[in-house]
């Protein structure tokens, strides 16, 4: 049968100002963290005194007698995380004192407890500007509440700053940020695959971008392994490939192609109890990528985007996919399924070569791909993969930049046998435990096209528990890092 053209959907759309959000319900809280983030015109605020270990003794020298007595009675200490309030001349005036690592170099991450914890008001630090702790600032106050019958109410914690010009950037990432939190964050029933196209269809709709959805039989014929991982779902959560392109023709083309598996239960190697609780999280691939290209759109980066999600439900029927069938991929290499749990490279490979049909001279992938990966690293540092060295440091350095941090790991050919089969052209697992997280990636490398420079990013999307301005939940691990290779490459003064 040919492809019919009643499965693919093509929706161009134009520019419009608003970026707001849908009425959905991971999306009901704040949004608009503009309003955490003001110019400092002189407006009365409360005052942040930064210390370290280092200066606190100067410091305190220098502050009233009634100030250095009331932090002796506190007990206070110049310790990571540290704060405690500075009494003024009448009760409404008081200040706050904090310790920071080093006063000249402050982190993404050091004023986070007091935007978590400060009564809501207005804040300047004193003597110098926030930088990049302004981000931190604004995370802390993310807060998904969308579920809970009657949601605090909190009021806003404001960080003055006169780097104007620091403020939209800042605010454009912590969007990005909240947004991967929302969508991960939301249950699978309300995050199916139809939801994530939805998510898709908003930021296509908001920054002129042409959104193509294929599911059905076109889906079948042309993307094989995405129809099998999900054709056991029910109708409603029906597999798909999204695309949004974006830009001009003549700009570098660069493809994002995310994960988005909307639940995994492992399919017939179903996972155990304790395994398949956070499976609502397997999208958080298409989280990244959908985020990242609202980033690109919304800045103008001049580059030609296409941003592919591969949404599946890894759902368990008669008709599931079977350990021992073998898969032909759109590329045309046959798959034989030792592991059905092993389902996000089935999928991640059917949109790689989709994305390599355009010829890009970039492709990154997000996904959260192999356990092994958190055996490796934790859950704080996701794996770097890459077969490029000049992307691979421009996105380790973005992390460090970014306090974003990613490990490279190594594309080892040496184990590319464990994914050798005896009647197929490669096997979706590998023959060993040993080395997941390199042979998982060596999977998705036979799909990456020739002379395309090419990341791979197996994030874990969740943050098991929280740090100060890092909630428990939902989390973008590797987002600003890749966004800030992006920058630095094709932005002013970069590779156009």
């Amino acid at each position: 049968m040919a492809l019919g053209q009643d499965f693919v959907v093509v929706i161009q759309h134009q520019r419009r100002e608003s970026t707001k959000y849908p009425d959905t319900p991971s999306t009901t809280h704040m949004t608009d963290y503009s309003d955490l983030i003001q110019p400092d015109k002189g407006q009365d605020a409360r005052t942040i005194h930064l210390v370290d270990k280092a200066g606190y003794a100067d410091w305190l020298k220098s502050r009233s007698a009634r100030e250095r007595a009331h932090l002796a009675a506190v007990g206070f200490k110049p310790d990571a995380f540290v704060h405690a309030i500075l009494p003024g001349d009448d009760p409404e005036k008081w200040g706050v004192v904090t310790t920071v690592a080093k006063v000249d170099s402050l982190s993404a991450w050091c004023l986070a407890k007091l935007g978590q914890l400060l009564p809501e008001g207005r804040y300047r630090l004193e003597g110098q500007q926030p930088g990049k702790a302004l981000f931190g600032w604004m995370s802390a106050q993310y807060r998904f509440d969308a579920y809970k019958s009657n949601p605090p109410v909190k009021g806003a914690r404001v960080l003055l700053t006169s780097d104007v010009g620091a403020i939209a950037p800042m605010v454009a990432e912590m969007r990005a940020t909240a947004l991967v939190r929302d969508l991960v964050n939301t249950p699978a029933a309300d995050m199916g695959p139809a939801a994530i196209e939805k998510a898709a269809e908003r930021i296509a709709k908001a920054h002129g971008g042409k959104l193509t959805v294929t599911k059905g039989e076109a889906l079948e014929q042309g993307y094989p392994m995405i129809h099998a991982v999900g054709r056991a779902a029910a109708k409603h959560h029906a597999p798909r490939l999204i695309e949004i392109e974006w830009g001009k023709d003549d700009h570098p083309r660069v493809a994002l192609v995310g994960k988005g598996i909307s639940f995994d239960s492992g399919g017939l190697d179903i996972k155990p109890a304790a395994g398949m609780r956070l499976m609502k999280k397997d999208m958080g691939g298409a989280a990244h990528v959908l985020a990242l290209a609202e980033l690109i759109m919304a800045s103008g980066l001049p580059l030609r985007l296409h941003c592919l999600v591969a949404a599946a439900e890894n759902a368990i029927s008669a008709d599931a996919f079977r350990p021992g069938d073998v898969l032909k991929s759109r590329l045309g290499l046959t798959v034989e399924i030792g592991n059905t749990d092993a389902e996000g490279r089935l999928v991640l490979g059917d949109a790689l070569a989709k994305a390599g049909e355009a010829k890009p001279e970039l492709i990154v992938d997000f996904a959260t791909l192999t356990g092994a990966a958190r055996v490796a690293l934790g859950p704080d540092l996701p794996p770097l993969f890459s077969n490029d060295d000049a992307i691979a440091d421009a996105i380790l350095a973005g992390g460090t930049e970014r306090d974003d941090p990613l490990w490279r790991m190594p594309l080892w050919d040496g184990y590319a046998d464990l994914l050798e089969t005896d009647i197929a052209d490669l096997g979706n697992a590998g023959s060993s435990a040993f080395a997941g997280t390199i042979t998982a990636a060596l999977f998705l490398k036979r799909f990456v096209p020739e002379g395309a420079a090419w990341a791979h990013i197996d994030t874990f999307a969740w943050r098991p528990s929280a740090k100060h301005g890092r909630p428990k939940g939902g989390a973008a691990l590797g987002l600003r890092a890749t966004w800030a290779m992006l920058q630095a490459r094709y932005g002013r003064g970069g590779k156009t």
